[in-house]
């Protein structure tokens, strides 16, 4: 991931170029600068692999910022934002000259932006980007499989007992129904992340969520069918990218949609988890669902199922089932209908009572997804047969 400065003296203009670096995916932190500047980093050390020198009408101040910037660090990448498309040759000129080595036309366009940081991260050899390791799907391979119910349960376990920093993101079609298992009340939703763009950003994004006492953070989904008819589904892309920025974790609830417009944030997910039920519809649902995923170009790898409502009588069914997918089941969860229920109406998590063996086995799955040691019941062999079909990493 690159790291990049904003030298500017118009706070609307840098404020604007901060969001579209945050929602760019490569850019891991920004710094901001004033321009003129009252010190200049006393290191090279501190100083960002990538400056964009947002030029007002009188440049001198940024050509001398720039010149100062290079001899700190003469490998560091400088790249003028301006107004005047395209330049003047003495601007050109003045600004080879301060060590400028390209120009990026104002407003700067987020796939322009984007471009640029890619190229020059391949300049760098650099290819960690955090949707390699914070982003998880989760997709149920139908309706009506409890998808929701694991990522609200998941999240509040990565969030206490992994002590991750999680945001679960509800991006559910027709509706987003995850707050009403957390009790919430959401002011803002997904459409008032897409509706502002332009300077979504950490701080903007922040301001967005509703925090749960569990410190699970989440950014409610439309509460009308309608509201996705104005959401292009490409441009959640770059609001999970501001999320990535932020959290340990970002936990993306897609409901039991799966379309060719949604290919570009499962391509970049970590881990997809398709949860299903083991019965004959859900199972058939889930094979076709791991078909239409290879054909969208999602690794397969990153695909791992989990069966929810599991019972033991089940293991026959999904002992078939895994030889005719040729994976392995990653989890199941078993069908505790009457706490499960309870906590849904009440608008909370699952209790973690006493030997709680649901809560358990949400708490191994958050475990590993985060590399931790899995807890075990007070009771022997209580959770033997939670990965019993050897989850595969």
């Amino acid at each position: 991931m690159l790291t990049a400065a904003i030298a500017s003296s118009d706070l609307t203009s840098s404020a604007q170029l901060l969001a579209s670096l945050e929602q760019s995916g490569v850019v891991k932190s920004v710094v901001q600068w004033t321009v003129p500047a009252e010190r200049m980093p006393d290191s090279a050390n501190k100083i960002p692999e990538i400056v964009f020198l947002d030029l007002s009408r009188d440049p001198d101040p940024f050509f001398a910022f720039a010149t100062q910037l290079r001899r700190l660090n003469p490998g560091i990448k400088l790249i003028a934002c301006s107004a005047a498309t395209p330049p003047q040759p003495s601007l050109l000129l003045e600004a080879m000259r301060s060590g400028i080595q390209d120009f990026l036309a104002k407003p700067v366009q987020g796939e322009a932006l984007k471009k640029t940081l890619l190229a020059y991260a391949e300049d760098l050899h650099i290819n960690d980007f955090p949707s390699q390791d914070k982003l998880i799907v989760l997709m149920g391979a139908k309706g009506g499989v409890g998808t929701t119910t694991v990522s609200v349960n998941l999240g509040v376990q990565l969030s206490t007992y992994a002590n991750k920093r999680v945001v679960l993101l509800d991006f559910a079609r027709p509706l987003g129904n995850a707050h009403l298992l957390l009790d919430l009340r959401p002011k803002f939703n997904v459409r008032d992340a897409v509706d502002n763009l332009d300077r979504l950003d950490s701080h903007f994004l922040a301001g967005l969520l509703t925090k749960h006492k569990t410190k699970l953070e989440l950014l409610g989904g439309v509460t009308q069918p309608e509201e996705w008819q104005s959401i292009d589904v490409r441009n959640l892309d770059r609001a999970v990218n501001v999320a990535q920025n932020s959290f340990d974790v970002v936990l993306l609830d897609i409901g039991s949609q799966l379309s060719a417009d949604w290919s570009s944030l499962l391509r970049k997910a970590r881990m997809i988890l398709l949860v299903a039920e083991a019965n004959v519809p859900s199972l058939w649902t889930l094979e076709r669902r791991l078909l239409a995923l290879k054909g969208l170009g999602v690794d397969p790898e990153r695909a791992r199922i989990i069966i929810n409502r599991w019972h033991k009588g089940d293991d026959e069914v999904l002992r078939s089932i895994q030889k005719n997918l040729s994976r392995p089941i990653f989890a199941s969860l078993p069908n505790d209908f009457r706490k499960a229920s309870q906590a849904v109406n009440l608008g909370t998590p699952i209790p973690d009572n006493h030997n709680n063996i649901l809560v358990h086995r949400y708490r191994q799955i958050a475990n590993q997804l985060v590399g931790m040691e899995s807890p075990t019941l007070d009771k022997k062999g209580a959770l033997s047969s939670l990965f019993s079909f050897s989850a595969k990493k």
